[in-house]
């Protein structure tokens, strides 16, 4: 390990910031396609996100520490790697985090740590930083904190207390593969705090609304329906449970626990946000996408046309009289378009020009529907479903 003394405090950050932007608790940094070229990330970890009503905002998203006492196989930070260490004193953070806001050059602070001494003095640590933010520079901004795993609950609560969000990173969905890989990590302990987070939230009235958590996909043999059916579980134990990210591992470390792949499974993340959008907006159980017989999603198609192409005798429904979760089953309809079929159809009669006006993918739609009884799909398709969708249907947005 290398350990020496980095005086400019920008220098500081710019190492930080790298040590930072793996983890997915927000939207991706980095060229992650390209992860082994020269990335694009901002040198002192300012970079776009994008919030849930589309705006784009600029975070400044950078580690307190990089030093940490585990030694987690997939992890750039990991003890073991001979690496320059540093660390932010928390009244240095909050000073330069409140100038880049003051300057306008962010909107908020996404702030992780690695673990420095023991979980509780790095907790502490990073409360003390967002205490000073607050406290002493009135900072208005937005602020994600991240939770240090077996840290105390007093210090827990002040930081839900301080932030608009908190996270706590799983990590893997199994207590097999954080054994192997993330030795020092219990898959228990941590659920355990993400309940634990989610009733001291339920029970402040300031503070942060939501949590997220993280899983790696693609670093251990762990299958989609383990980690959709964790993700599911999680959802329904914990209201304020915002949404699970799932990262595609990328291989930074020689070690022989790790695969040896070449690119990020992109793929494998992308099908995952798919499904895990099915279980939490469409009314979709895990079992009916994957199951313990069928544990993998399908990488050639999306898991909601799989599934009704798989169940195709439920099809085609008729779009006058479908109800409401009816309408979601149907490739090319969300849930903002079912809204606008149910109301738009109490004062006319729909068309398959009026359908594309409420945002319905006609292309991939009209294989599962009729329109006051009129079908205007291909049958084949239907027919011969296995033969015929990449042909037809799959050639088309793979939108939900």
């Amino acid at each position: 390990m290398i350990v020496k003394k980095i005086p400019d405090i920008y220098e500081r950050l710019s190492l930080l910031a790298t040590g930072a932007k793996f983890d997915v608790s927000c939207s991706p940094s980095f060229d992650r396609k390209n992860f082994s070229k020269k990335e694009s990330f901002s040198k002192f970890g300012i970079h776009n996100t994008w919030t849930s009503d589309g705006r784009c905002v600029a975070l400044l998203k950078v580690l307190l520490t990089n030093f940490c006492v585990n030694d987690c196989a997939y992890c750039i930070n990991r003890k073991r790697n001979d690496i320059p260490r540093t660390v932010l004193k928390p009244e240095e953070f909050a000073k330069i985090a409140y100038e880049f806001y003051r300057k306008k050059q962010i909107e908020g602070v996404f702030l992780s740590s690695g673990i420095i001494g023991n979980p509780n003095k790095t907790m502490e640590m990073m409360v003390d930083t967002v205490k000073i933010l607050r406290t002493k520079y009135q900072f208005k901004g937005y602020i994600h904190l991240k939770i240090i795993p077996d840290s105390d609950e007093t210090a827990i609560t002040e930081a839900i207390t301080l932030a608009d969000r908190v996270s706590i990173n799983l990590e893997l969905p199994t207590e097999k593969s954080l054994s192997l890989i993330a030795p020092e990590k219990r898959l228990l302990s941590i659920v355990n705090a993400i309940e634990k987070i989610n009733k001291i939230i339920e029970s402040k009235p300031i503070g942060a609304k939501s949590q997220t958590t993280q899983l790696i996909v693609g670093v251990t043999p762990d299958t989609d329906y383990q980690i959709l059916k964790l993700s599911e579980n999680l959802y329904r134990n914990n209201s304020r449970l915002k949404r699970v990210y799932y990262s595609a591992y990328i291989p930074v470390n020689d070690d022989p626990r790790l695969p040896q792949i070449s690119k990020p499974p992109l793929l494998k993340e992308h099908r995952l946000y798919q499904a895990d959008w099915l279980i939490r907006y469409y009314g979709f159980h895990t079992e009916e996408i994957v199951s313990d017989e069928k544990p993998y999603l399908d990488e050639k198609i999306d898991p909601k046309l799989d599934w009704a192409l798989k169940n195709i005798n439920l099809f085609p429904i008729e779009i006058q009289k479908a109800s409401f979760e009816t309408l979601l089953r149907v490739p090319g309809i969300g849930p903002t378009s079912a809204k606008r079929i149910l109301k738009e159809r109490k004062n006319t009669m729909l068309t398959l020009d009026g359908l594309k006006n409420l945002g319905v993918v006609i292309k991939r739609a009209k294989h599962f529907i009729t329109i006051n009884g009129k079908y205007y799909g291909n049958k084949n398709i239907i027919q011969n479903y296995r033969q015929n969708y990449l042909k037809d249907i799959q050639q088309y947005s793979l939108a939900i």
